[in-house]
């Protein structure tokens, strides 16, 4: 009964994506995006070689992937790869990276789909990055007995799958032939319920921000910028983020240096941030080495350097803390700084271990954050050790990709 209610939904959602195109551009990504889809891949997909399909839903979800994709391909060279993604904030940042060999958009879960899709590409193995359990897509897998693998997969108490409505869902994860979870309440959780292939293997993130602070690209300009000064990164931002960091701003500290990069960067979010700053600040996208040193606030106005631009940081804050949860605190952790985030930390691991080692810090309210980033900014030593308690942090929570890439050499491929 639940599956055929599942696929009622399915198709409800569907036509309600269609319709929200009219008037939404990402729900018109969405829908554009998966247009004659099984015709685009029944030309381009080649059979001749073995293919391992990676799934990710958005951009967080590839960065966790991405390094076990480059191993994978590394070490199984002879395996095309395969990425899809079910959100257009993912798929159109990604779409031409040179890692995969395809990379679509996932089409919607029904069984006809689900068929079609796997029929077309025909992979060796299917592996899903820290959740997105496809019912359809799943049931088909294993069906076709094809290996199917989660990687830095968590799961909580109270989760659909562990409730007393929750079991055919929870069938979905039976199907599984690993997990490798980030934690042991998430193995726990699985052992209770009956599923028992499962592997702590940690986040694999921080082989990705720890390959990312090794190989971090530089800015010339930026370099220039933060010359001696004290630099403060404030990432991912959302508005009720940047009221704090435009409180720390007017308090006016000598030689304190800003960069602020948005989490959305279309001109209209970007204008509206531009006009609460000092009249000097610059985007990101106007720099030159004759301006540079006539600003102490640059905004950045494009998307994919912000990882890189970390490593500039003396302190950083991440943004989305003050809505539904804070972005990727280990980008800027992985270059050894202090690292601040609103309330709404709770549900992310790295962010709850990175404060009780005493490299991060949650604030409620601005008081609290101007309080905190004060006394960073004046006592070094204090900030010191905060920075060596984030870099150790990463660097010994390393070393998941390597794990998973050997179980599946021993036991799958």
């Amino acid at each position: 009964m639940m599956p055929i209610f599942y696929n009622i939904l399915i198709h409800i959602y569907h036509f309600l994506i269609r319709v929200s195109s009219l008037f939404n551009a990402k729900a018109k990504q969405w829908v554009e995006g998966r247009k004659s889809i099984f015709e685009r891949m029944s030309l381009e997909v080649k059979t001749d070689r073995p293919l391992a399909w990676f799934h990710c839903a958005s951009l967080g979800e590839f960065e966790q992937g991405r390094p076990l994709i480059e191993a994978f391909k590394t070490e199984l060279p002879q395996y095309r790869i395969l990425l899809t993604f079910f959100s257009p904030s993912g798929f159109e940042v990604r779409k031409n990276y040179d890692g995969a060999d395809y990379i679509y958009y996932l089409p919607a879960d029904t069984i006809g789909n689900a068929k079609k899709f796997l029929q077309i590409t025909r992979p060796k193995i299917a592996v899903f990055v820290k959740y997105e359990y496809w019912f359809n897509y799943i049931g088909q897998l294993k069906k076709m007995n094809i290996p199917i693998i989660g990687v830095s997969s968590i799961f909580r108490p109270g989760q659909r799958f562990f409730t007393w409505y929750g079991g055919w869902q929870l069938s979905l994860l039976r199907s599984f032939n690993h997990f490798f979870v980030q934690n042991e309440t998430s193995a726990q959780l699985l052992k209770n319920a009956g599923i028992n292939q499962v592997t702590v293997s940690g986040d694999t993130r921080f082989d990705r921000v720890f390959e990312i602070a090794g190989k971090a690209l530089p800015f010339p300009l930026i370099k220039g910028f933060k010359g001696d000064s004290m630099t403060f990164i404030a990432g991912s931002t959302w508005p009720p983020d940047e009221e704090l960091v435009l409180e720390l701003i007017g308090k006016n500290f000598e030689g304190l240096r800003f960069i602020i990069a948005p989490h959305e960067v279309h001109k209209d979010r970007v204008d509206a941030l531009m006009k609460k700053l000092p009249g000097n600040s610059l985007r990101f996208s106007e720099i030159t080495q004759s301006n540079i040193h006539n600003t102490d606030v640059i905004v950045v106005d494009n998307i994919g350097i912000l990882s890189h631009l970390y490593q500039y940081a003396d302190i950083s804050f991440i943004g989305g803390g003050f809505g539904v949860g804070i972005h990727n605190i280990l980008e800027a952790a992985t270059f050894g700084q202090p690292v601040i985030f609103g309330p709404n930390y709770q549900k992310f691991q790295e962010a709850r271990e990175l404060f009780e080692d005493k490299g991060a810090f949650p604030v409620k309210t601005k008081s609290e954050f101007l309080e905190i980033t004060t006394k960073l900014l004046n006592d070094h030593d204090f900030r010191i050790q905060c920075s060596q308690a984030s870099r150790e942090y990463v660097r010994s929570n390393k070393g998941a990709t390597k794990m998973i890439v050997d179980y599946i050499q021993k036991n799958i491929i």
